[in-house]
C-alpha cells in the first residue's frame, strides 16, 4: 500500500476513534442528566434524557456504517483490524449504555409524577452510580490512551459496583417487608439500581476489549486475575 495511502487510512482511523470518544462524552451527559433528575425530583430533565436517546442511537449507526466502509475499502489486517472491531464492539455497549440511562430517567418520571408515598432513601443510589460513571469515564480513557493499567482499574472497580448493587438489593427488600406502601417505588429504584450494575457491566466489557486491542487476547470470561496478568503483564 502506498505510503500516501497509508496516511490516509491511518486519518480514517484516527476519526473513527475520535467518533467512538465523542459518543462516549454523549453517552455520559445523558447518564449526568438521569441521575440528577433522579436526584433533584426533576421529571422533565428526565424527560429530555428519554427523547435524547435518539441521538445515542444515531451515532452508533453512522459510527458503525464508517466501520463497514473501512473494511470493504481498506482491508485491514492486524492490529488495524483489531481497532476496528473494538470500536464496533465499544459503540454497542456504549448504545446500550445509552438505553440504560434512559431507563434511569423514565423510572425517575415514574416515581415523582406519581403519588404514592416518598421513595426510601437514593443516598446508596448515587453512591453506586458515582463508581459505575468513573468506570465509564475510565474505559473511554484507556481506549483513547491504549491504557491497560486504567482497564484493569475499570474492571477491579466493577466488582464495587456488584457488591453495593446487592446491597441495595438487601436494603430494598427490607424496605418493602417493613411497610408494603413502599413496595412500588422500591421497585422502580430497584429497577434504576439494576440499570447502573448494567452500566458498570458495559464499561467493563469496553476495558476488555482495549486490552484485545493492544495484545491480541480476548480476556472475556477470564476473571479478574486473569485479566490483570495479561493486562499488566
Amino acid at each position: 500500500m502506498p505510503e500516501h495511502t497509508l496516511k490516509q487510512f491511518d486519518a480514517e482511523l484516527e476519526e473513527i476513534r475520535s467518533r467512538v470518544l465523542q459518543m462516549g462524552g454523549l453517552v455520559e451527559e445523558q447518564i449526568v442528566q438521569a441521575l440528577e433528575a433522579l436526584a433533584t425530583g426533576n421529571p422533565k430533565l428526565a424527560g429530555e434524557v428519554v427523547d435524547h436517546d435518539h441521538r445515542v442511537n444515531a451515532m452508533e449507526v453512522a459510527i458503525d456504517e464508517e466501520c463497514s466502509t473501512v473494511i470493504a475499502r481498506r482491508q485491514p489486517a492486524a492490529k488495524d483490524l483489531r481497532m476496528v472491531m473494538t470500536v464496533v464492539k465499544t459503540i454497542t455497549d456504549l448504545e446500550r449504555i445509552g438505553d440504560e440511562a434512559a431507563k434511569i430517567a423514565r423510572m425517575t418520571q415514574a416515581i415523582y409524577e406519581s403519588d404514592r408515598p416518598t421513595v426510601p432513601r437514593t443516598a446508596e443510589i448515587q453512591h453506586v452510580a458515582e463508581i459505575a460513571l468513573d468506570m465509564l469515564r475510565n474505559a473511554l480513557d484507556a481506549f483513547a490512551r491504549l491504557d491497560l493499567t486504567m482497564a484493569a482499574k475499570v474492571v477491579r472497580q466493577d466488582e464495587q459496583v456488584d457488591k453495593a448493587f446487592v446491597g441495595i438489593l438487601r436494603q430494598l427488600i427490607t424496605f418493602m417487608m417493613e411497610d408494603p406502601r413502599t413496595i412500588s417505588h422500591s421497585i422502580e429504584i430497584l429497577f434504576i439500581a439494576k440499570a447502573i450494575e448494567r452500566i458498570g457491566d458495559h464499561a467493563k466489557n469496553m476495558s476488555e476489549y482495549v486490552v484485545y486491542l493492544v495484545k491480541g487476547k480476548d480476556v472475556r470470561h477470564t476473571g479478574v486475575e486473569a485479566l490483570e496478568r495479561e493486562a499488566l503483564g
